[in-house]
């Protein structure tokens, strides 16, 4: 990939966290091409969310060198850094106010708070507008936060973060608990975005294969918080690699530009005999 520090938004050289006495992550090197949408991929425990608190800045790594947007860690103002990136997570520390209509929670994008203590001007408004109905949420503008789908929600968020354009788009597990057709709306709102004018560089954290949209050019796969793989899709989503990483004898099948995992019933008694991870 690409390691000129003009053209990536985020490089990692050997990075590790320790905590509580053991290392969650350890000796991660990774670099993501500015504008690029990838995956961080990986089962529970491998670190993803970790790494994804390190890169946003909300966790100070404990060896290594981190550079997220042509900024070094430790040379840098984090929360002037933070204005050019955003997070968004299913749920988070700090959720809307549950009577606001999503056009005023699309709004608070372009204010940086939870709340929205200002007027919006017609600047805002209109991006607002765009990006709800860039996300598929246009029939919604006047629907209160709290009566919104989960998926609509994140939707919304997704819109919300890309109000003031950020140049970084941290999507952490954006699908969990979602049904079909709310996951399937999530992966095409990140599609639209990704074909967006001058778009932000995506890093979508997930689970499973069948969570990566056809934009994403690279992949980091994480086991037990080291690198078990990391390159473009038809070269790291193997069934051999994923078997291995997953602790389950998996096939990884491919079709119009995603993946998917199988895994054959005839496995299962070797999973619940401890073949598997839980």
């Amino acid at each position: 990939m690409p390691s000129s520090a003009s053209n990536r938004a985020v490089h990692l050289e050997n990075v590790g966290v320790h905590r509580a006495g053991r290392w969650i992550l350890r000796g991660v090197d990774w670099t993501v091409p500015a504008g690029a949408c990838v995956a961080v991929l990986g089962p529970n425990g491998s670190g993803k969310s970790t790494l994804t608190r390190v890169i946003s800045g909300y966790l100070w790594p404990s060896e290594g060198d981190v550079e997220v947007l042509g900024e070094r860690f430790g040379q840098v103002a984090l929360h002037e850094l933070r204005e050019s990136l955003r997070l968004v997570q299913p749920t988070g520390l700090a959720e809307p106010d549950a009577d606001m209509t999503a056009l005023d929670v699309a709004a608070t994008g372009a204010f940086g708070t939870v709340g929205l203590y200002e007027a919006i001007d017609a600047e805002i408004r209109d991006e607002a507008l765009r990006l709800l109905e860039t996300v598929g949420l246009r029939a919604a503008i006047k629907t209160p936060y709290q009566n919104l789908s989960s998926g609509e929600r994140i939707r919304c968020l997704m819109a919300r973060a890309m109000v003031r354009k950020p140049r970084l788009l941290l999507l952490d597990e954006p699908t969990s608990g979602l049904d079909l057709l709310a996951r399937e709306q999530v992966l095409a709102t990140i599609q639209s975005l990704h074909g967006e004018p001058d778009p932000p560089t995506v890093v979508l954290i997930t689970h499973h294969l069948e969570e990566l949209p056809p934009a994403v050019s690279h992949v980091l796969v994480l086991d037990d918080g080291r690198v078990a793989a990391r390159g473009e899709p038809a070269a790291v989503l193997r069934s051999d690699l994923l078997s291995d990483v997953y602790r389950c004898p998996l096939e990884v099948v491919r079709s119009d530009g995603r993946f998917y995992s199988r895994v054959s019933p005839g496995a299962w008694a070797s999973l619940l005999a401890g073949g598997g991870r839980s």
